[in-house]
């Protein structure tokens, strides 16, 4: 769906289920060594045998300096983000995707992760974050659920 990602080499995904933490699950990478990791996030939810995109996410903004600024909480970087990153509930993501989970009858979510801003590449997530979600609004007429919270 979104062939604009395929550039970006450094990727995986992980399962979340209701039985996990995120903490343990989460394979996306810390920003480490002096440099900052970051990029974009996209959350399958896998229930009742169907499979939905439900949120599409980034960690980092584009700073006023042209470069990425740091979450205040925690290192910062993809990982982190991924794991303590706040949606508009203000509740971190280790607590809230659990508890959607449970609301919503989801037995896992699959979350693929794109490292967009590194020592290679240097695509903001905000901007790349934006792209997806027009994309998507495109083709379905509206936000990833989880997106309109």
């Amino acid at each position: 769906m979104f062939d604009e990602l395929n550039k970006y080499k450094i990727n995986d995904h992980f399962f979340l289920k209701q039985t996990d933490t995120l903490l343990q699950a989460c394979n996306a990478p810390d920003s480490s060594k002096g440099i900052f990791i970051s990029g974009v996030y996209i959350v399958y939810a896998l229930a009742k045998g169907k499979i939905n995109m439900v949120y599409i996410g980034r960690s980092g903004e584009k700073g006023q300096d042209g470069e990425i600024n740091n979450r205040k909480a925690g290192c910062g970087g993809l990982r982190d983000s991924i794991i303590s990153g706040k949606d508009s509930d203000k509740v971190a993501r280790r607590k809230s995707w659990l508890a959607l989970m449970k609301a919503e009858d989801i037995e896992a979510l699959d979350v693929y992760w794109y490292v967009t801003y590194d020592g290679i590449n240097k695509d903001f997530p905000e901007d790349v974050e934006r792209v997806l979600l027009q994309h998507y609004i495109n083709i379905y007429g509206e936000l990833p659920r989880w997106n309109r919270r």
